[in-house]
C-alpha cells in the first residue's frame, strides 16, 4: 500500500484528474471532480486502494472498488490509467492465480508479465476466417455427436450437481495431448469446489498447459464481476499477441449473472425479467463475441460457457440468453446423472451448429448412424414397457443402442483420441445380432490399435483387426446381451 501511495502522489504531481468521494454505498463509490476520465479508467485512491469507473454522470463518477475495505468519504482519487488493464503472458501457464493475477499456488511471483485491456471490443468481422478444425475434448459423446470447432463459442448447461464442471475438466485434461492452451476460469466458488477441481487436474496433468483464474464467494462482488473479463484477456493475449490457440472455459456464467444482478440493483437499476437488470444480455455478448478465428494468424479462441440451470429448465431467463449468444449448447440432464450416465448428456435437446464443420465424411457417416440407432433404441424400448414379445428388430435396437450408451459412458478422468472413438463406434455400428462386445474390454485395449493408424488406409487394417478381435470368433444369439 505504502508504495500505492507513493505513486498516488506522483500522479498528483504530473497533474492528472483528481476527486473526491462524496458517498460510499458498500463497494460503490461516488466521486466528484475527476473529469475527464473514461468509463473503466483505473482509478487509485490516497489510502492505496484501486477502483475502476464504472458510470460517468453529468455531476458524478460511479466507481467500483476493487478491495475489500472501502475509502471513506473525503478520500481523494485520481486517474492512474485511462484503461483498466491487467497482467498478461506465458508465463502464468501451469499457475492458480487471483483476478488481480497473484500467484495462488505457492509457487512464488510470477515475473514475465505484460499488461492488457480487460474490456477490448471483439474483433471485427473483417479480422476473422471461418472455423473448420475440430477441438478433441476426449469424451466420446461430445466428439462424435455434438462436436465443437476451433473458435467456437459453446454453452454447457445443467442443474447443479449434474456433472458441468466435471465434463468441462475432462475436456481440460484432454488438452495435455494437444497444443492449445486453457485459460479455466472460476466465478464465485466455493472454496471446497476450487481445492476439488484443482485436484482433479493437478492428479491428471490437466494443469500443465493451463492458467487457473479464481475468484471466491469469499473474494468482493466486483472481483468475482471482472474475473471472466480478465480470464478472457488472458486467452486474447496468448491468442492475438502469442499466436497460440486457446480455450476459455467460464465456470459459470450463471453465479456471474447473480454479482451483475446485485451491483445493479444497488445502483437502482430497474430490475427486469427473473430481476435481472436489462443489460444482462449485452454483458455476457460482449464477452462471448470475443472469441472466434483470426485471419491474421488462422489461431482461435474458443469459449465454453457454463450455465446453471435450476429444476433443469432450460427456458429460463439467464439460459436462453446465453444459447442466443452461443453456437449451440450440451445440455446435462440430472435424471441421466441419477441413472449413472457420465456425461449425462441429453442426446435430444443437446445441438451444435457449427461443430460439424470440423467432421470428416467418417465422422458424419458414424455420428448419422449413432443418431438413428440411440433413435431406434429410445422406440424400442417404450414399446417394451407394453409386455409384448419383441421383434427381432426391436431386440437388435435394443442390444445395439445399449451398447452405444454403454460405449458414451465415461469416467471422469477418462479420454479418447478421435481415432479411438471411431474405431469402437465404428465397431458397435458394423455388428451383427449374433455379436457379443465386451465395452470395458474394448476401451482397455482400443488405443493399442489407433495408435497403429499412421496414415488413411490404416484405419480399414486395424478396424478389421479389431473386428477380428473383439467380435469375428463370438457368436451368440439374437438380443443376447449377457
Amino acid at each position: 500500500m505504502s508504495r500505492n501511495k507513493n505513486i498516488f502522489q506522483k500522479f498528483l504531481d504530473e497533474g492528472k484528474p483528481v476527486g473526491e468521494v462524496t458517498a460510499v454505498n458498500r463497494f460503490i463509490l461516488t466521486l466528484k471532480g475527476i473529469q475527464p476520465c473514461n468509463v473503466f479508467s483505473l482509478i487509485l485512491f490516497e489510502d492505496g486502494s484501486k477502483g475502476f469507473v464504472q458510470k460517468i454522470n453529468k455531476d458524478s463518477t460511479i466507481v467500483l472498488h476493487l478491495g475489500n475495505k472501502p475509502p471513506k468519504v473525503g478520500t481523494l482519487g485520481i486517474v492512474q490509467h485511462d484503461r483498466l488493464l491487467t497482467k498478461v503472458g506465458k508465463g502464468f501457464i501451469g499457475r492458480i492465480i487471483s483476478v488481480t493475477g497473484e500467484p495462488l499456488d505457492g509457487k512464488g511471483p510470477i515475473l514475465d508479465f505484460s499488461s492488457w485491456n480487460v474490456f477490448n471490443n471483439a474483433p471485427n468481422i473483417n479480422q476473422r476466417e471461418l472455423l473448420k478444425d475440430q477441438v478433441e475434448t476426449g469424451v466420446t459423446a461430445v466428439d462424435s455427436l455434438f462436436p465443437i470447432v476451433k473458435g467456437q463459442r459453446m454453452a454447457l448447461l445443467g442443474d447443479s450437481k449434474s456433472g458441468k464442471s466435471s465434463l468441462a475438466t475432462q475436456m481440460i485434461i484432454n488438452q495435455k495431448n494437444t497444443n492449445q492452451i486453457v485459460v479455466y476460469c472460476l466465478i464465485a466458488k466455493k472454496k471446497v469446489d476450487v481445492d476439488q477441481i484443482i485436484s482433479r487436474l493437478s492428479q491428471n496433468g490437466g494443469l500443465d498447459n493451463s492458467i487457473i483464474i479464481v475468484a471466491t464467494l469469499y473474494d468482493s462482488l466486483t472481483i468475482n464481476f471482472l474475473a471472466p473479463y480478465v480470464a478472457c484477456s488472458m486467452a486474447e493475449y496468448l491468442w492475438q499477441e502469442e499466436n497460440e490457440d486457446v480455450i476459455i472455459v467460464y465456470d459459470d456464467l450463471s453465479a456471474h449473472a447473480q454479482v451483475h444482478r446485485e451491483i445493479s440493483l444497488l445502483q437502482g437499476s430497474s430490475p427486469g425479467r427473473d430481476s435481472y437488470p436489462g443489460d444482462t444480455f449485452y454483458t455476457h455478448s460482449r464477452l462471448l463475441e470475443r472469441a472466434g478465428k483470426l485471419n491474421k494468424n488462422s489461431k482461435c479462441l474458443t469459449a465454453i460457457a457454463i450455465v446453471n440451470v435450476s429444476n433443469g429448465d432450460i427456458t429460463a431467463y439467464l439460459p436462453t440468453n446465453i444459447m442466443s449468444i452461443t453456437d449451440g449448447q450440451w445440455i446435462l440432464d440430472m435424471n441421466l446423472f441419477k441413472d449413472g450416465q457420465r456425461p449425462a448428456l441429453n442426446i435430444g435437446l443437446s445441438v451444435t451448429r457449427a461443430g460439424g464443420l470440423g467432421h470428416n465424411s467418417r465422422q458424419k457417416k458414424l455420428a448419422q448412424e449413432t443418431f438413428k440407432i440411440l433413435a431406434d433404441y429410445q422406440e424400442a424400448k417404450e414399446f417394451s414397457h407394453f409386455g409384448n414379445e419383441l421383434s427381432d428388430q426391436s431386440k437388435t435396437a435394443l442390444y445395439i443402442g445399449d451398447l452405444i450408451l454403454e460405449l458414451l459412458n465415461q469416467e471422469p478422468t477418462k479420454v479418447f483420441s478421435l481415432i479411438e472413438q471411431q474405431l469402437m463406434l465404428n465397431l458397435i455400428i458394423d455388428m451383427k445380432l449374433t455379436n457379443k462386445l465386451n465395452i470395458i474390454e474394448l476401451k482397455q485395449k482400443i488405443k493399442q490399435y489407433a495408435s497403429k493408424i499412421l496414415a488413411k488406409d490404416d484405419f480399414e487394417v486395424q478396424f478389421q483387426n479389431l473386428r477380428n478381435d473383439f467380435i469375428g470368433l463370438s457368436p451368440q444369439k439374437i438380443g443376447d446381451k449377457t
